[in-house]
């Protein structure tokens, strides 16, 4: 799921303001709180970075950014890398700096201003470009230097053990037939854009939608056992425990295909056409060599080869989809797309 800040009305996207829309004297002092106070973090981590990275090489220290706090996905990913290389000695002194605020864009803004300082690595994905988009922020990913897709975590519909709604086509005839009377809920800012992409594939105006957001898949799968929301979309690995449990029940997951050892079917085989995935890259500053981003390249795929890293995918239920090279900037492009229209269509 993506990375958030705090909760916002059901019209908007989970965890993040609707810039059209111009907050009240009340919310806007939170907001503006929480930015100081998660520009003040990124400045002190910037600092440090700043320290590290001069006149350093990738192999003897490198530092991996996680653009939110301790516990989330992008700071899983930094860490389960960083225990990969370190275990293998790819590098010898990696250290992680969490860099919280704005749905990763606090840290995006301080990284576009470490330019060709190569032995920093921004972890990113979804989220990072969404954010980008719907904050309309000053830096994006064309001020950093992508250099992979790692893996892809797909969401699933989920709704309680004892709802009416057997099969998806359930759920979105009922739906369909009166929007509003079955709120969603999901886990963060991704899980709605997925919610939305559903909406659109089943004739529905998302902007009818009923969404209540929730602050991480906990509060999600909560407010699905207690009633509040009749229908989610999560991260599998965040209900994974709860559909094996009985108490949840799973109508379709969200992905291209169907996936090995996942015996949900897919939307897709349902009849609705919604792949968004929560894909995760990481990225170097700006004005670093082609050879520098060769090195880091290649440093990327010995840890995806590690003993580490592949327990990690198995154990967080990823899905491995690696894009480098050439292949990257077009699908980065085609996301950036696909994204901006699904805030188009929420009305933002």
């Amino acid at each position: 799921m993506l990375e958030t800040g705090a909760p916002q009305p059901p019209s908007h996207t989970a965890g993040e303001p609707a810039p059209s829309r111009p907050p009240g004297r009340r919310t806007a002092l939170r907001i503006i709180g929480g930015t100081v106070a998660a520009v003040a973090i990124g400045v002190a981590s910037f600092g440090s970075i700043s320290s590290a990275a001069a006149g350093q090489d990738i192999h003897s220290s490198l530092t991996l950014i996680a653009p939110a706090a301790a516990g989330g996905g992008w700071d899983t990913v930094a860490r389960e890398m960083q225990q990969a290389q370190r275990a293998n000695g790819l590098a010898a002194n990696v250290q992680v700096v969490n860099m919280p605020g704005a749905g990763g864009t606090i840290a995006l803004g301080n990284m576009s201003r470490l330019e060709g300082r190569a032995n920093t690595m921004l972890v990113g994905g979804t989220g990072l470009l969404a954010a980008t988009i719907q904050y309309d922020s000053a830096a994006t990913l064309d001020d950093v230097t992508p250099l992979a897709v790692l893996f892809e975590e797909y969401d699933v519909i989920v709704v309680p053990a004892d709802s009416p709604y057997e099969t998806l086509d359930d759920l979105v005839g009922a739906w369909r037939e009166n929007p509003g009377a079955v709120p969603w809920t999901g886990g963060g800012s991704f899980d709605q854009l997925v919610v939305t992409d559903l909406a659109l594939a089943a004739g529905i105006d998302p902007v009818d939608t009923t969404y209540i957001s929730s602050d991480g898949g906990g509060e999600a799968v909560a407010a699905l056992l207690n009633g509040t929301v009749q229908a989610a979309a999560g991260g599998y690995p965040d209900n994974i425990d709860q559909i094996e449990s009985g108490r949840l029940r799973a109508l379709a997951l969200v992905a291209e295909e169907p996936v090995a050892g996942i015996d949900i079917p897919t939307a897709r085989e349902q009849g609705y056409d919604v792949t968004l995935a929560n894909w995760r890259m990481l990225a170097a500053p700006a004005g670093i060599t082609p050879d520098e981003t060769g090195e880091l390249t290649e440093l990327i795929e010995d840890t995806l080869a590690t003993p580490e890293w592949v327990s990690a995918v198995d154990r967080y239920h990823w899905t491995e989809q690696v894009i480098t090279g050439a292949a990257l900037a077009p699908f980065l492009d085609e996301e950036h797309a696909r994204i901006t229209r699904l805030y188009e269509e929420m009305g933002q």
